[in-house]
This record gives structure tokens, sequence and C-alpha cells, in this order.
């Protein structure tokens, strides 16, 4: 003889959420009718896009949610009492996550033709059926708001270099091109200068990278505290910085490239009797010049600043 299928203890009835204020002698003999499953740890009660007939009620145990596949970060945890499944059996709707035991479980397994009957029996079952779906939508709601708030962290640092603080190499390919088109059609003046930290290869040969970082981090701080709030600052690489001037002609240019160039000069570190220096090339953008055309132009000049002994601004015609 086989096993004899799990049966219900009408005690367990008590806790379930769903029939909180429901008078029980309305809805028992609905309930008794209805089977009871046990699942063990593991066990997949739910696949995602798996039509679903059946509201559970969880008369012990517990359950986690997943969006991914099974062995996913769970989104959720559903508890003894609580439900799943129902918003299937409403709308007629495949199974939006996987479900899963995450302890062994007992289940009250209702089908659509009780479930509606249920709903028919009880107001309070189904008003307790709107609350659970209006708590699980505004839950939905605030993980949706983190996760966007998350995202655009990982955006955010995505276009941050991680020793200076500053936009990297990332941020310049996608925010670039724009300042570019809308001051090419705007007419109005745009400046950018390139930066190379002089003889950085000897702090670092010398001294040690701990030492080479900590010059990047001076020159990376000065830049920003000599510059005006809109005025963007870059790592384009390596020891290079790219400053982008906007509403800055090549006059203007020329003397916030002089400004930063003896601020850095100025800086002392202690590790090092080395004075830390900066060569500068400038560039005026032309008309609906390239983003790629408006660089090379200021990173000629700053070749010509390096070539002319460094410590120097060139401003590209």
């Amino acid at each position: 003889m086989g096993e004899a299928p799990p049966k219900l203890d009408p005690s367990e009835l008590y806790n379930l959420k769903a029939l909180q204020d429901v008078s029980l002698e309305s809805v028992e003999q609905l309930l008794e009718a209805c089977d009871v499953k046990t699942l063990a740890r593991g066990d997949v009660l739910l696949n995602l896009g798996q039509r679903n007939r059946y509201m559970y009620m969880i008369l012990s145990g517990r359950l986690s949610v997943h969006l991914e596949d099974t062995t996913s970060e769970p989104v959720a945890m559903l508890e003894a009492g609580e439900t799943v499944g129902e918003l299937s059996v409403m709308d007629a709707t495949p199974a939006s996550a996987f479900v899963v035991a995450a302890l062994p479980s007992r289940l009250l397994v209702v089908d659509e033709t009780h479930f509606w009957n249920l709903v028919n029996a009880s107001h309070d079952f189904a008003i307790n059926l709107l609350l659970s779906l209006a708590r699980r939508l505004r839950a939905n709601n605030t993980t949706v708001s983190s996760n966007i708030k998350l995202q655009r962290e990982y955006k955010r640092n995505a276009m941050i270099d991680g020793l200076t603080g500053l936009y990297n190499r990332r941020w310049i390919d996608e925010a670039m091109p724009r300042f570019i088109a809308r001051y090419g059609r705007s007419g109005h003046a745009l400046s950018v200068l390139m930066i190379d930290v002089d003889h950085f290869k000897k702090f670092n040969d010398t001294y040690g990278h701990a030492t080479g970082d900590k010059v990047l981090i001076v020159v990376a701080r000065t830049l920003r505290e000599n510059l005006r709030p809109t005025d963007l600052v870059a790592r384009y690489g390596g020891e290079e910085f790219l400053v982008i001037l906007p509403d800055t002609n090549v006059e203007a240019g020329t003397h916030a490239a002089e400004r930063v160039r003896a601020a850095v000069a100025a800086e002392r570190l202690e590790e090092t009797d080395t004075r830390i220096t900066i060569s500068l090339g400038g560039a005026c953008l032309k008309g609906q010049e390239t983003m790629a055309a408006l660089l090379a132009r200021a990173d000629e000049a700053l070749y010509v600043s390096k070539d002319t002994g460094r410590d120097r601004v060139t401003y590209a015609d």
C-alpha cells in the first residue's frame, strides 16, 4: 500500500493571514476539500513562466522567490501563514518567478475553483487577498526604486577613476561627444587641456608606485581646486589628465592653464624633494570639429610643451 496523502489539521488554519478575521465555519468545508502538499528543502514549487492554477497557503516552513533561476539570490522570502500563486489564478498569467522551498514545508493547495468559491463565500477573505497584494506591490516598488538607485550608483562608479576620484576615460568617451556637438551647434567657445605629469616615471622608479599614486592624487586635487565649478576634469589614462573648459576661448583657456600649472608646481610631497610639474596643451573648438580632431590638436600642443622644456603651456592655433 502507498503512503497516505498528508491531511489538513484544522488548527493550522488559524495561522493563515488570508483567513484573518474570516469565519472558519463558512469556509472550513471548502478548505478541507483541498489537498496538502509537502516539500523538502530545495524542491521547486513554481518555475518562471509555468502555467499555474493554484494558490498555495503556507502551513509551515518557508519559501524563497527567485527571478533569474532557482539558485540565484532570492528577492523575497515567504513565511508560514503567507500565500503564493494567487495572482496567477486571478489573472490567468504564468508564474512570474521561481518559488523554492527554503525549508521543509507544508502547503494547502487551493485550485482555481475552490479559490473563487472562497472569494464568493467570504468578504473578509477577499479583503485579505487585496491587502496582501497591496503590500507586495509596495514592496516591489521599493525594490524597483532601490534597484534603480543601485544601477545609477553602479553607472556612476563605472565613470569614476578609483584612485583620483575624477571622471575616467569611459566618461570622456561617452560625455565629450555631447559637449562637442552642443558647442559646435551653439557657436559658443569650448576649450580642452591635455595635461601630462612631467617625469612621472622617475617618481615611480625612485620612490615607488605608492608615491607615484600620491603624485596623481595631488595633481587631481590641485586641478579641481583651481578650476571653475563648471569645468570638468578627468583622468585620461596613466599620468595624463583632460580638462574641459566650457565657454572658454584661447585667451581664457591659456590663463586657466597657467593658473593650474603654477598651482601644481607649488605643491610638495614629504616623500620626495623632486618638484611636481605638469606640461599642458590646449585647443579651442573650431566649428563642427570632431572630438578626435580637437583632442589631437590639444595633444600636439602638449608635446610642444614637453619638447620645449616641460612645465609650460602651449595652445594650438
